[in-house]
């Protein structure tokens, strides 16, 4: 028996991770793994980043020392699929304690197996770090709630949920926000005491953070917060009052942020304003439906079985604590709601919430093994199968986008790590746009600090002035691309949409540029970086 469930606890959810990496491939969601590891082993900074101040804390020292020392590794990746088979194993172990001796061991590795294909493939299929603590932070919530007095379950939860924490502090808390509904189910009184401790663990966890970041890591936390409420949450509108409060806006909304000059906590007091009638009436319902599009394009599998499952409940009045079980359904809906509406909710964000409302659906009709499992008519079982297929049809769509995705961005990524190794120096911009559905397990070989990139999120990162420093002397960024404008070794990537800010911005710190487009341009997409060359001298 303790063999058989070492297999479907242990050894299944490594067999499916792998199945699935081998037969769809993983690709990154979105630029910000490939941004995070080119600063971890940098290339796009002055030497390797070990402190990225928002995010991997103490993590990023351990990864940054492996990259300098076994540099074709993809340490980064290995990492997180690691702790991601560390979060598959903890649901298992949850979901197959509540199936134990209820079915035979056979059914429970279909279930296992039908839950996995629903609510968990797509984790390694469209990676992204943030998955990984939202996911292990709740899992570890549900197994410690599920054995509250076994002593070693209890360290290794604490263990996840510390790891949950390094790497994403605020996703640690969701997940374990997420996770408390089920908690609650698992163990009454209990389990409030596990949740409010959790809380109040990570709570103390980010005050000490807090209390021990430096100048440079408040100044950055700031603008990462107020360049979120603009970019991504649409909740300041844009009210410049000046050209260069108007040029500070165009350079946000192009993700350039390194000249602090321009982009800096002022020009968020000056140039945008939180106005809640403009939010409710213009951007709320914009970002409404838009979520609502979303979930019925993404979710549609498990919104049908959580939609079964809320019938069940109401059709039966056999089922105890239906009250909170309709509660437990509110509290996701307006979790998801808030998210989508004040915040945002990428898929990232959406299917680890979604994977652990099924959990906590399965908890709440499994936890009470004196009961019998629900009676399921074969129209059930038809509409699972037609579920499967049809989100077997739009994950192997998926994926074929996804391909052709990381063809396009290694087009361009080839010929720019090739030209590093020979010595040249990069000025890009729009680059990270080739980020996009990398693979995790593919290491990109750029040179040691020979990229700098005017766009993206890593503009912000306190590493870049010394970058601009190393290469040129000077820490300010016009005057740094101005002299690397007149050294040979430099190269210009840059995306067609980024040059008029590119030109803009240089114009308006008294500098003149001769830009000559591309004689010969990269089979890339219309979006993707080109090689330009580029002429910058003093406005006379």
């Amino acid at each position: 028996m303790l063999h058989s469930r070492f297999l479907r606890v242990v050894v299944l959810p490594a067999l499916l991770l792998l199945l699935a990496g081998l037969g769809l491939g993983c690709y990154y969601e979105t630029n910000d793994d490939v941004s995070i590891t080119l600063l971890l082993q940098g290339s796009t900074a002055a030497a390797p980043v070990t402190d990225l101040h928002l995010y991997f804390h103490g993590l990023a020292r351990l990864l940054a020392a492996l990259y300098q020392h076994w540099p074709t590794l993809p340490w980064y990746g290995l990492l997180l699929y690691a702790l991601l088979y560390l979060a598959t194993v903890l649901s298992f172990a949850v979901l197959d304690k509540l199936l134990r001796g209820r079915l035979p061991g056979p059914r429970i590795t279909v279930v296992l197996v039908v839950f996995f294909a629903l609510a968990w493939l797509e984790h390694g299929l469209w990676f992204n770090y943030v998955r990984v603590p939202v996911l292990l932070a709740g899992t570890a919530l549900l197994l410690a709630a599920q054995r509250p007095t076994r002593r070693r379950i209890l360290a290794l939860a604490l263990l996840s949920l510390l790891l949950a924490w390094l790497i994403r502090p605020s996703a640690a808390l969701l997940g374990v926000a997420a996770a408390g509904p089920g908690a609650l189910w698992l163990a009454g009184r209990r389990g409030a005491s596990l949740v409010g401790g959790a809380l109040a663990l990570l709570l103390l966890a980010n005050g000490g953070l807090l209390l021990l970041r430096t100048p440079a890591g408040a100044t950055y936390r700031t603008l990462d917060v107020l360049k979120s409420n603009l970019n991504d949450y649409e909740l300041y509108r844009p009210v410049p009052a000046t050209p260069a409060d108007s040029l500070g806006l165009q350079a946000v909304a192009h993700w350039a942020l390194g000249d602090s000059t321009l982009v800096n906590a002022g020009l968020f007091r000056r140039a945008t304003r939180l106005e809640a009638g403009y939010f409710l009436t213009q951007v709320a319902p914009h970002k409404a439906l838009a979520a609502l599009s979303l979930l019925g394009r993404d979710y549609f599998a498990l919104l049908v079985l959580l939609t079964v499952g809320g019938l069940l409940v109401a059709r039966s009045r056999r089922y105890p604590q239906r009250r909170r079980f309709w509660l437990t359904q509110l509290f996701f809906g307006a979790l998801l709601a808030g998210l989508a509406v004040g915040l945002k909710l990428p898929p990232r964000l959406g299917m680890p919430l979604f994977s652990l409302w099924t959990m906590t659906t399965l908890i709440y009709f499994l936890r009470d093994t004196r009961r019998p499992l629900p009676r399921l008519s074969p129209v059930f079982f038809g509409t699972l199968a037609l579920l499967l297929i049809a989100y077997a049809f739009k994950t192997v769509h998926r994926r074929q986008v996804l391909g052709r995705e990381q063809a396009r961005g290694l087009a361009v990524l080839g010929p720019a790590q090739a030209a590093t190794q020979r010595g040249a120096v990069l000025v890009t911009a729009g680059l990270e746009a080739a980020f996009k559905s990398q693979s995790p397990f593919q290491v990109l070989q750029f040179a040691p600090h020979s990229v700098l990139c005017l766009t993206g999120w890593p503009t912000l990162d306190p590493s870049q002035p010394a970058l601009r420093a190393r290469l040129t002397g000077t820490r300010a960024q016009a005057p740094a691309l101005a002299r690397l404008a007149g050294q040979p070794t430099t190269q210009w990537w840059l995306a067609p949409e980024a040059v008029p800010w590119l030109t803009a911005y240089l114009v308006g710190a008294s500098y003149q540029v001769r830009l000559q487009p591309p004689a010969a341009s990269l089979p890339t997409a219309p979006d993707l970086p080109q090689p330009f060359g580029v002429g910058v001298a003093r406005m006379k």
